[in-house]
């Protein structure tokens, strides 16, 4: 199931009732907000005048965004001053200021302005400048940066640039600059329009790009090259990037007569050599340990040597490993312990187990990895969160708390959401702690867990790790004959507990499924709103993977992978020779797959910790065997 998040939601989607004084403090928000929508002034600041709400703002905001209008500037620019930098200003601030633009008052617009990517307003915003006397030279200078990019802008930009570029700022530099933007990533639909403005005999460079861009196998076709200029030579540059990812071999053999072809920089060619290497490490390639090795020191990153290692276990040279990272400063956790295991397979075991020893310590799937080859308890490394009362009745005082609980109780999550990260983001990490401490006291779980990561406040083990939906997860866990810890592990790594998340994919819910998965489960549609309530989505999630487990033979590691990328893509990954089961997950082709299997068995041994269980859940992993 595809995972990531559009965003943090509300884990209190489901709370309890409100009472019915609560209930009667919502009516009059919600009827206040009625007749904010309407046009009539009076009845607004009639319902607004006796409304004692948290979300009063609120209210407010939907009438300004509405009806703006310059009879009541001094009560919107008010409105904006009490609420700036908050939730609540931009869509007033926007609509303010879209209506002074149709209204022509300039310097009202100019006074109301705030820096903003809205390149509409920006642009009104410097033509105003201008119609008002300000410095040409200092309004124009600013243009410069809105025309080099690699997009159309607006049409209120068009008289801007067109005194910029009669005053002469437009130039060959800049057309380049914003040709290469366009055609790297940006919107190459642009390019036949700045091929214009290129002197003739360079014309064909910005079809040569854009042909590069559509198809990057043009980047190996020589005979494109006319003049072998330098211009040529980064086009044949970033082409040749773009190919090592499609056609392997014909990029290999492009590179080499480009690399001749063209004069590139030390940091070209590292660049290259960066690209292939990744490239073709990920995908197994026989060169992949050549380019590895011809990445410059300075450009080996976390990311590189992780598929150097990789590479290596894959031959499981284990005498390369140990010569590659011997020595290296602030290996990951990872790279320490198959330092560790490499060293024991060439027979030097009491340097393996100094280093598993250290690796051990630590809450992390390698470290119960490590706990389990030692043969030592798991440690969680867990501390209490103490905050003081004080700082607990502050945070929860705050306007922003309560305009952020007021609307989760609404079920307003995206609103919700705004609310809750500009009170975190405004706050200092105390206060964070403190808010951390009342969502979790509100069951505002995946609130809780992302202010917690935040401030990387890792060690509040009980915070991060709550038992949410505790009964929901143990009696269908039982029902599917299934350890509840994988079921609340597969949660807390694909939602943090959030009833209401999706994905880009569209999996809803706690356990993120797919509508099709759901269908499949439940033999019949389920809508995305029956997805979202917590009892359905764990009955049909800890189906699914009583399902999973059933299909991979009771394998779990098999299972969570199938969870993740699908069963049928899963025995694709299945080797013909036995190898280890923690050299198999090490060497999953999926990087989010490879991650979320480890993160799920480390997420259930801190969830069989703190249930009580005695044992280390990731000890079969080391007797068992894949493939064969």
């Amino acid at each position: 199931m595809k995972k990531q998040l559009l965003g943090w939601t509300a884990a209190a989607l489901f709370l309890p009732f409100l009472s019915a004084e609560a209930n009667d403090e919502h009516s009059a928000f919600l009827s206040a907000e009625k007749q904010a929508r309407s046009s009539n002034y009076n009845k607004f600041k009639e319902a607004v005048g006796v409304l004692d709400h948290p979300l009063k703002p609120y209210v407010e905001k939907t009438y300004w965004q509405r009806h703006p209008s310059i009879k009541h500037q001094t009560e919107i620019e008010n409105y904006l001053t009490i609420y700036q930098n908050t939730p609540l200003e931009w869509p007033v601030r926007k609509a303010w200021l879209k209506y002074l633009s149709k209204s022509n008052r300039k310097a009202t617009f100019i006074n109301n302005y705030k820096k903003t990517s809205n390149n509409e307003l920006t642009c009104t915003y410097l033509q105003y400048q201008l119609d008002l006397g300000a410095p040409e030279k200092a309004i124009l200078n600013q243009i410069s940066d809105l025309w080099v990019v690699g997009k159309s802008q607006p049409k209120e930009c068009d008289s801007l640039f067109s005194l910029w570029r009669k005053k002469g700022y437009l130039n060959q530099d800049r057309i380049w600059q914003r040709i290469t933007l366009a055609a790297q990533g940006g919107d190459r639909n642009l390019l036949p329009y700045l091929k214009t403005l290129l002197p003739k005999k360079e014309q064909y460079l910005a079809d040569l790009y854009r042909k590069v861009r559509s198809d990057p196998s043009a980047s190996a076709g020589l005979y494109r090259y006319k003049n072998k200029t330098v211009k040529e030579g980064e086009i044949a540059h970033y082409g040749v990037k773009r190919l090592i990812w499609r056609d392997k071999d014909l990029a290999l053999k492009a590179w080499e007569k480009l690399d001749k072809m063209f004069d590139y920089s030390d940091e070209q060619k590292a660049d290259v050599y960066y690209t292939f290497a990744l490239s073709l490490a990920s995908s197994g390639h026989e060169q992949a340990r050549f380019w590895l090795n011809k990445v410059p020191k300075e450009r080996q990153d976390r990311k590189l040597m992780q598929w150097q290692l990789g590479n290596m276990l894959k031959t499981q040279d284990w005498s390369g490993i140990v010569a590659f990272f011997t020595g290296k400063e602030n290996l990951s956790l990872g790279q320490q312990y198959w330092l560790a295991y490499s060293l024991e397979q060439r027979g030097d075991v009491d340097r393996a187990k100094a280093i598993w020893q250290t690796v051990a310590k630590e809450r992390d799937y390698y470290g119960f990895l490590a706990a389990a080859r030692l043969n030592i308890p798991v440690q969680l490394n867990t501390i209490p969160l103490q905050v003081s009362d004080t700082l607990i009745t502050e945070v929860a005082e705050a306007p922003g708390f309560k305009r952020a609980k007021a609307l989760y109780e609404l079920e307003r999550y995206t609103s919700a959401r705004r609310e809750w990260n500009y009170l975190t983001r405004t706050s200092s990490e105390k206060e964070k702690l403190a808010a951390s401490k009342l969502a979790a006291e509100l069951d505002w779980y995946d609130s809780t867990i992302y202010t917690l990561a935040q401030i990387k406040a890792w060690d509040y083990v009980e915070l991060r790790f709550p038992f949410a939906f505790q009964d929901l997860f143990e009696r269908y866990s039982k029902r599917n004959r299934i350890d509840v810890t994988w079921s609340i592990a597969i949660s807390r790594r694909e939602s943090s507990f959030a009833p209401d998340a999706r994905s880009h994919a569209n999996a809803r819910g706690l356990m993120q499924l797919l509508p099709s998965t759901a269908k499949y489960v439940n033999k019949s549609t389920v809508s995305s709103r029956r997805l979202n309530h917590p009892q359905t989505n764990i009955r049909l999630g800890t189906e699914y993977l009583g399902y999973l487990k059933k299909k991979n033979k009771g394998n779990e590691v098999l299972a969570t992978a199938s969870y993740n990328a699908g069963y049928h893509r899963i025995k694709r990954w299945i080797p013909d020779d036995a190898m280890p089961a923690e050299l198999w997950v090490e060497l999953i082709p999926y990087r989010e797959t490879r991650n979320y299997v480890k993160n799920v068995f480390a997420y259930r041994q801190v969830y069989h910790t703190r249930m009580g269980r005695d044992g280390n859940l990731l000890a079969p992993i080391l007797d068992m065997k894949m493939g064969g």
